[in-house]
């Protein structure tokens, strides 16, 4: 697989060296609620901690389309994305849920929810980020950046073919955001002429 993506600027992101060829088409991408782990320290049981990893994981999706559609931003980008309600609305009238959505492959999801590409992703969390988080902080905490919460990856992938296109990992920590809103807020900005459907970033390597 690595003989097939391209590195950009930093290990943490990938782009297919197919995503131009494959992309051309794309007119509208569905985010899909993200599949979670949370290692959390209460004790919970399974039912609590599973209907937990849902909220967190369907936080994520809503801050994601909250970005994407937010004012200006909406017109920087070269296609469109699905709305979150008839997104899970969608899933909901075929039976899928949560707990089945990882049964389904990108190919039979794209043709279900009638989109191009499906944006989803894993969130690995020792916290409720979407609750917001811990207050208490030292200065030294905050400079290091130390307290790590967890990690968040984010997947694109063709609807037709099913292939990976571009993928984005990063640590959470104090530093990342206040919450999900504002994690997903910083660090899609942070990486604003990395992401594949920027018009700007396709300009520029349409010149190059």
């Amino acid at each position: 697989m690595l003989t097939s993506l391209t590195l950009w600027g930093q290990k943490d992101i990938y782009e297919s060296t197919r995503f131009d060829e494959l992309s051309t088409d794309h007119k509208t991408l569905a985010i899909i609620p993200f599949f979670t782990n949370l290692d959390l320290k209460e004790n919970l049981t399974k039912t609590e901690l599973v209907r937990l990893e849902e909220l967190e994981g369907k936080a994520v999706q809503n801050a994601l389309e909250t970005y994407f559609g937010r004012g200006k931003k909406r017109k920087k980008f070269s296609v469109d994305f699905q709305n979150i309600e008839n997104t899970n609305a969608l899933l909901a009238q075929n039976k899928i849920d949560y707990s089945n959505i990882d049964t389904f492959t990108i190919n039979e999801l794209s043709d279900i929810l009638g989109v191009d590409g499906i944006i989803s992703g894993n969130l690995d969390l020792n916290i409720l980020l979407s609750r917001g988080v811990p207050a208490k902080m030292s200065f030294i905490d905050y400079l290091l950046g130390d307290a790590n919460y967890g990690r968040i990856g984010i997947k694109i992938s063709d609807g037709k073919t099913g292939k990976l296109l571009w993928k984005y990992e990063n640590e959470i920590t104090k530093k990342s955001g206040r919450n999900t809103t504002d994690l997903i807020d910083k660090m899609m900005k942070k990486m604003t002429r990395r992401f594949p459907y920027d018009k700007e970033r396709q300009k520029n390597k349409k010149r190059a």
